[in-house]
């Protein structure tokens, strides 16, 4: 029986785990970076990033919220978005917080050297091979350490802002936006990252009483304070400083308070910024460590990044993971590019939590939040939009790196994870749904008002009994809309054969076709008009009639496909291809009132010209509608359901009885007549065309080409393929 998590932090003890893990690189190194970028708007970036912050830290309230258990990041984003994306976001998390880590070491180490007179590189890659050591062995942060390293940094950064707030200079806020808009939302980019530690308490939702309450103001409140901590600050900074000299220094708040504290200022502010960065490069270490540990237990990483050491309790091949990319982080990488990339994947991992919000909100998943973000969805998609926005002004190191690992990522994912996992996320049934709904918006639309005339292409090698199930079917397919037929039989002649009287004059076989044409509108009841035409291109010719008389469908026979119609075509693939109406091609065998219907699908939504067809002969013979769907091994409730809700919803649109059966390996029983979507695109039907190269299954089947204006769009189409 697995022992509960004891709820016993209240809103301090959230607010000092939040702000704790703010607090650090975010004002002791990047103001230095960001003023050489900005200038003094570096003032106004460090608020707009705390702003920019605010979608992110409402969303991840509420989930907090909803599922009020010991996780990360990483558990939100994979369950919401689905393993692609939470491969992507574990993989920039786990990055993002191991530049972190570095960023502390590389930038806290200065501050220990205005006391002791050593090198900086080693001496940093020292300090993380001591943490990394620390983390293996199992020892970490006691929580009284912790709110004091808190308490000895808002004590010195505060008697810092008091005590230099008198000595500020308003000359050194000249030129204040001197670098542009370009300067400020690149100086808000790279300080980013400092606001990376405010959904920190997440992670310990599990252990937070009245999580309703206390995670929102915690998370809130302790953004709120810190922004205007972080701005007071930095105002003052570049207030009590010469313009330029900060800039660029490993050390600017220590710079700044020698020159308005004296010595005892510095000591005090190098005591909590080493306390901070070390305390911050800590945790770093610890909370990346567990990324690679949970993407392990949840398939997406090797099974070996999970193991547990017996003699330690830690996850040791984790944590050395970790470790190394940490050690050449601080090796080889410059501060400001590791501060850009941390910044960048923070950045990146912010905006699938607003989507995964999203994600949850419109799936089908169990979610029941205790706290409600306020203006969804448009705080979420605000979010996520000046998330992407924002990187693109943080220049190519940032936009490379953040490229660079979310590509790897997802080769890791169709390399690795795919053959391992089969699970979706809340997104998936959401996008699924509306693509559903939009569907069933347009099978609501697809028949107007309007005369509906049909054009029946016949050929010369038509015979009386296939000729009379076109018709038959063509007067299926008109007579609910009190429509008519057009019956046209085109004959093709040389070219070299000029169109003279002697070619064009009426036959005894073209009397014949219009006498069989007037006896089959008086036996069908429907109004068939009877036409003939010569001419050297029966395409062209199909497509000009089409074209000219206005009709809403060509209905013509296909003959099976065989090798040669799947690589260079054949002349009814060029009608499909050119027609200004919808088109239907029939593997004919033989039409006679059919009574049961199968309108076949791939899994996805049906074709809603398909739906319209099918609806209307099963109508027009007073039959039934069976919606046909393969069995897919392994699919997950939701997916199940959905697709229950989307068939539910298009049978109450027709006026026939409809059934779902499932695809049978040996077929099942034999129709009267089979419905079926074309390819919405020539080279999938070419290639991944599954019509049989024998008409099948035993009956005659409509295959439904929609006009370009009727077909769904590249985007429609793909949302459709990974969704269904």
């Amino acid at each position: 029986m697995t022992k509960d998590l004891e709820r016993d932090l209240g809103l301090p003890s959230v607010l000092a785990i939040s702000v704790g893990a703010m607090i650090g690189s975010g004002i002791f190194i990047l103001p230095a970076l960001a003023l050489g970028i900005a200038g003094p708007a570096v003032i106004v970036a460090y608020g707009l990033a705390g702003l920019l912050v605010v979608p992110a830290a409402l969303s991840k309230s509420e989930m907090a919220t909803a599922m009020p258990e010991a996780g990360g990041t990483y558990i939100y984003i994979e369950r919401g978005m689905g393993p692609l994306l939470g491969t992507v976001a574990g993989v920039g998390t786990w990055f993002s917080l191991s530049f972190k880590g570095a960023l502390a070491l590389v930038g806290g180490v200065p501050y220990l050297l205005l006391l002791f007179d050593l090198p900086l590189k080693p001496v940093a890659l020292g300090l993380a091979a001591v943490l990394i050591l620390v983390n293996v062995a199992g020892a970490k942060q006691t929580g009284r350490l912790q709110v004091g390293i808190v308490v000895v940094m808002l004590a010195a950064l505060g008697w810092f802002a008091a005590g230099s707030a008198p000595s500020v200079d308003s000359t050194n806020y000249a030129a204040f936006f001197a670098d542009g808009i370009g300067g400020l939302l690149a100086a808000t980019g790279l300080v980013f990252v400092s606001y990376a530690g405010v959904t920190k308490v997440a992670s310990v939702a599990e252990e937070v009483e009245d999580p309703g309450r206390n995670i929102p103001l915690g998370i809130l409140g302790s953004l709120a304070f810190t922004s205007l901590l972080y701005v007071a600050i930095v105002a003052v900074l570049v207030g009590v400083t010469d313009p330029g000299s900060v800039a660029g220094s490993l050390t600017p708040v220590a710079v700044a308070a020698e020159a308005t504290l004296g010595r005892a200022g510095v000591v005090a502010v190098i005591l909590a910024a080493i306390l901070a960065l070390i305390s911050t490069a800590n945790a770093g270490i610890l909370s990346s460590s567990r990324y690679p540990l949970a993407m392990s237990r949840d398939k997406l990483a090797p099974p070996s990044l999970a193991s547990v050491s017996d003699r330690f309790g830690t996850p040791v091949a984790s944590i050395t993971l970790t470790g190394a990319v940490l050690l050449i982080l601080i090796a080889f990488v410059p501060i400001l590019d590791i501060a850009k990339l941390a910044s960048a994947f923070q950045i990146m991992v912010f905006a699938l939590i607003n989507l995964a919000l999203i994600a949850f909100r419109e799936g089908n998943a169990a979610y029941e939040p205790e706290f409600t973000s306020p203006l969804y969805p448009w705080t979420q998609i605000f979010g996520a939009i000046t998330g992407v926005l924002l990187l693109t002004q943080m220049g190519t190191t940032a936009l490379f790196g953040a490229v660079v690992i979310t590509a790897g990522s997802v080769l890791w994912y169709f390399a690795y994870v795919r053959p391992r996992v089969d699970r979706e996320g809340a997104a998936t049934d959401a996008i699924r749904r509306q693509v559903g709904r939009e569907t069933i918006t347009e099978v609501a639309s697809a028949r107007d008002d309007s005369t509906h005339e049909v054009l029946v292409a016949l050929t010369r090698g038509t015979d009386e009994e296939r000729e009379r199930s076109l018709l038959a079917f063509a007067a299926d397919l008109v007579r609910g809309d009190d429509g008519r037929v057009v019956a046209v039989q085109f004959q093709e002649v040389p070219d070299q054969a000029p169109l003279t009287q002697d070619v064009t004059d009426q036959s005894s076989s073209d009397r014949s076709f219009e006498a069989r044409t007037t006896a089959h509108s008086e036996e069908l009841g429907v109004a068939i008009e009877a036409d003939e035409i010569v001419s050297h291109d029966t395409k062209h010719a199909i497509i000009n009639f089409a074209d000219r008389r206005g009709v809403k469908t060509i209905i013509a026979e296909h003959e099976p496909l065989r090798l040669r119609s799947r690589i260079v075509g054949d002349p009814i693939d060029w009608v499909v291809r050119h027609a200004p109406c919808d088109v239907l091609l029939v593997d004919n065998l033989g039409y006679d009132s059919p009574q049961q219907v199968v309108l076949s699908g791939q899994g996805g939504p049906y074709s809603p010209a398909a739906v319209d067809v099918a609806g209307a002969v099963a109508a027009a013979n007073t039959g039934s509608l069976a919606l046909r769907y393969p069995i897919e091994a392994g699919e997950s409730g939701p997916h199940v359901t959905t697709i229950d809700d989307y068939r539910t919803e298009l049978a109450e649109l027709l006026s026939v009885p409809v059934t779902a059966e499932p695809s049978r390996p040996d077929g099942g029983h034999t129709p009267d007549l089979v419905v079926r979507r074309g390819a919405d695109d020539r080279l999938r039907d070419v290639v991944f065309d599954d019509r049989p190269l024998v008409p099948s299954p035993g009956c005659t089947t409509i295959t439904v080409y929609p006009h370009e204006s009727r077909q769904r769009g590249f985007i429609h189409r793909l949302l459709e393929r990974l969704t269904f």
